[in-house]
């Protein structure tokens, strides 16, 4: 890998984790502390949605994100040539 393409392999994952734990920060302070009280006026299964963003949403938010930063790597290891199952035949 050249020292450009090493570059823009690191600004694009840069990119990507700043977008990425942006929409968690804003998922999991925002719906769950800020606008919490809002929230609350919906329910979700029973629960306040204020509540449950705090308790169980920010998480399932970021088991969802985590998948996406995978989708999106395996998508810049191809586009870079870094591809690690190329070379072991895995």
């Amino acid at each position: 890998m050249s020292a450009n393409s090493h570059e823009g392999y690191w600004k694009a994952n840069l990119k990507y984790l700043t977008l990425l734990l942006s929409i968690w920060l804003a998922v999991s302070a925002g719906l769950s502390i800020v606008f919490a009280d809002w929230l609350d006026q919906f329910r979700v299964g029973g629960f306040k949605l204020g509540f449950w963003f705090s308790q169980q949403g920010s998480i399932v938010v970021f088991v969802i994100l985590i998948f996406v930063y995978v989708r999106l790597m395996n998508r810049l290891d191809r586009q870079y040539d870094v591809d690690d199952r190329q070379e072991g035949g895995g």
